[in-house]
């Protein structure tokens, strides 16, 4: 009689736990999210408890709207699931080299080395540039040399640097966040929009990554064989020409990552959103699903 009372009531035990842990499982389920994001909430400064009804549709793999001054969440699509990053890498390769608070007025020459697997670049080996220029020309237009540059510059190697950009992911508190590379070109640089959001508001408390990634245009020197020489650039962030203020921010896109934005923007009224879309169709869908998500955020919180 007894052992059968036993086997009754841990038959109802398990059944209590599988009850609670099926939400949790069902990643896709309003319950299971609901939950997961609750645990998040308990280790970020992001606040799952304000997500507002009836926002746009998006054409989007994943996505968060965050009330910067508060850290309300306002819209989450997939925010935990882990996605490639692409060149949005280069905000915590910045962090890492500004970290070190070394001169960016020193000069250094672009290798071959850096040269590897950066066709697009818009830099030559042989140029000799300052690191500030470099990092201007990194944040700006995502240039791969420049970043590989740097990372040789102020860390000796490449691999030496990935692990300080690691180590800066878990000092931020990031666990699904790594990097196998400082420029995002390898595919196995994942994070989620809801650590990307943590990503950007950490990487705006520096002055000149905000300030470079909120210009529309700048020019950069360069010096080829004795001669110096101008590279005129564009801001890859699109939003630098909206009617919102852009903060800070930046783009990416790998195949493995489709098209990618974070940004932080700030409208008339003072008010700031962070908004992180990952994986939009094209180059300018995520701009145009940016904007449709900051006229209806701003509206929630105005």
């Amino acid at each position: 009689m007894k052992r059968s009372l036993v086997i009754g009531v841990a038959i109802a035990a398990i059944a209590l736990l599988m009850a609670w842990l099926a939400p949790l499982q069902a990643g896709s389920s309003k319950s299971g999210e609901s939950s997961l994001h609750a645990k998040l909430t308990k280790t970020s400064p992001l606040d799952y408890q304000g997500i507002k009804p009836k926002p746009p549709k998006v054409n989007l793999h994943s996505a968060i709207v965050v009330n910067y001054d508060n850290g309300k969440v306002l819209y989450a699509k997939n925010a935990d699931l882990v996605h490639s990053i692409a060149s949005i890498t280069k905000l915590v390769a910045a962090m890492v080299i500004l970290d070190k608070k070394i001169d960016l007025s020193a000069s250094i020459t672009v290798s071959k080395e850096d040269a590897y697997q950066s066709s697009a670049s818009h830099l030559r080996a042989g140029w000799e540039m300052t690191l500030r220029d470099l990092l201007y020309t990194a944040l700006m237009i995502s240039d791969n040399r420049a970043t590989r540059a740097l990372a040789r510059a102020v860390s000796g190697n490449y691999e030496a640097f990935v692990k300080e950009m690691n180590l800066k992911a878990e000092q931020l508190g990031l666990q699904n966040t790594v990097f196998y590379d400082p420029t995002g070109l390898d595919s196995r640089n994942v994070s989620t929009a809801h650590e990307l959001a943590i990503i950007l508001n950490q990487a705006y408390k520096y002055n000149l990554i905000a300030q470079i990634t909120s210009l529309k245009e700048h020019t950069v020197r360069f010096k080829q064989k004795k001669r110096f020489r101008t590279l005129r650039m564009s801001n890859t962030n699109r939003l630098v020409g909206s009617p919102y203020r852009v903060l800070a921010g930046k783009t990416g896109y790998i195949k493995a990552s489709s098209y990618c934005l974070v940004t932080l923007i700030q409208n008339a009224a003072g008010e700031r959103l962070t908004l992180v879309l990952l994986g939009a169709k094209g180059g300018r869908a995520r701009f145009k699903e940016a904007r449709k998500l900051a006229d209806w955020a701003f509206k929630q919180i105005s």
